[in-house]
């Protein structure tokens, strides 16, 4: 009874909506690595398929980034014009529907004989065309056509949106390192200065530690670690710290085993515990508490950093995470910017202090996201 069920379900229309829809998401993945002429390739076929035509072309100002469709003899008779074909379009920005004396090879057995070529435009600009070609030309074809170039636009537009976050966030970390380096070099260097002569050994191990943060911290490695990775580069940060402030600095970790593998932006973490270090025990006598959380929330991962230092006023961590360059909460403004960009604005910090009262800075990140998947 239920596979009999299965087997009518759906309207025509309905299959027919779920093929096109189907098929358009094969095509997506491709498109969004931008117009290079392999992803363009990897995408023909499919926009072939929605468009129902004997062959398809891509062309840019370069030439034929892509065809797909009727091969053999009929190829090699319009491959070659199709840039030809394309030209006026880029040119115009409009689309051109040509007939048999534009595009018919003259052999009576070759099934093209018209093309509609339709603008593909990111920016107000025309970066490409897509030319579809069939044996016949209709209204209905020339309006497919269009829609199908206006999807690839969007979809070419979102591969750039990726490439301009991308670089948004190689700034970002770029500048991340320029902020931590000099002020943490100098102080590390310094607590191992003072083990030389009356702890050589001591001296040494530290010395290694360093390399192994500095290592980590300036990889040329991918955008994303993992958790694991993350809290063992913290490690060796509060090992160094450590160092320097004796037993001024006690921390405690409540990491669960779930989220170790979870994948995270490079550099998150250990900026909030160096900020939490500086601001928690900078400038007093005094005993500071650092305390570090990984929490598995079920489909996400909760990580939170708190010290039980002297607090900030909450307009200072609002010009902090605003990037004004009154604010010294080191990293907080960059960390908080790079999260919002990979994961959306739900996923930014969230700082809870006030004066004398401490700091708590924690963020949220999904454990499964398009996109972030951490580097060897």
């Amino acid at each position: 009874m239920f596979a009999r069920r299965r087997k009518h379900f759906g309207t025509p229309a309905d299959k027919a909506t779920y093929a096109t829809l189907h098929t358009a998401s094969l095509a997506s993945p491709y498109l969004r690595e931008g117009l290079t002429p392999v992803a363009a390739g990897r995408a023909s076929k499919h926009l072939r398929d929605l468009l129902g035509t004997a062959a398809i072309a891509i062309c840019d100002s370069s030439g034929v980034l892509a065809w797909d469709g009727v091969g053999g003899p009929y190829e090699s008779n319009h491959r070659v014009d199709a840039k030809a074909i394309a030209a006026m379009t880029l040119r115009s920005g409009r689309t051109a529907v040509l007939g048999a004396h534009d595009v018919a090879c003259g052999d009576p057995q070759c099934p093209i004989r018209t093309a509609v070529v339709a603008p593909i435009v990111t920016e107000d600009r025309v970066v490409a065309v897509l030319v579809a070609y069939s044996p016949r030309s209709s209204a209905a074809l020339v309006r497919a056509t269009e829609e199908v170039a206006r999807w690839v636009s969007g979809q070419v537009e979102l591969a750039e949106l990726n490439k301009e976050r991308t670089r948004a966030m190689e700034a970002e970390l770029r500048a991340l390192r320029a902020q931590i380096s000099p002020h943490f070099i100098y102080n590390a260097l310094a607590a191992i200065a003072s083990f030389v002569r009356t702890d050589p050994e001591r001296a040494r191990e530290l010395l290694l530690e360093f390399a192994d943060f500095s290592r980590y911290a300036l990889r040329r490695g991918g955008e994303f670690t993992t958790l694991s990775d993350e809290l063992r580069n913290v490690e060796r940060y509060l090992v160094l710290e450590q160092a320097r402030f004796g037993e001024r600095l006690t921390v405690s970790l409540l990491i669960a085993p779930e989220v170790l593998s979870v994948a995270i932006p490079f550099l998150v973490v250990q900026p909030l515990v160096e900020n939490a270090v500086r601001h928690g025990l900078e400038g007093t006598t005094g005993v500071g508490q650092i305390t570090i959380r990984a929490m598995d929330r079920g489909s996400e991962a909760e990580i939170s950093v708190e010290d039980d230092g002297s607090g900030s006023d909450p307009e200072v961590i609002r010009a902090a995470l605003s990037g004004e360059s009154g604010s010294d909460s080191i990293g907080l403004g960059n960390v908080d910017a790079r999260l919002r960009q990979v994961y959306g604005d739900a996923y930014g910090l969230v700082v809870e202090t006030a004066v004398e009262a401490g700091t708590k800075v924690s963020f949220r990140v999904p454990k499964y996201s398009s996109g972030v998947h951490a580097s060897a």
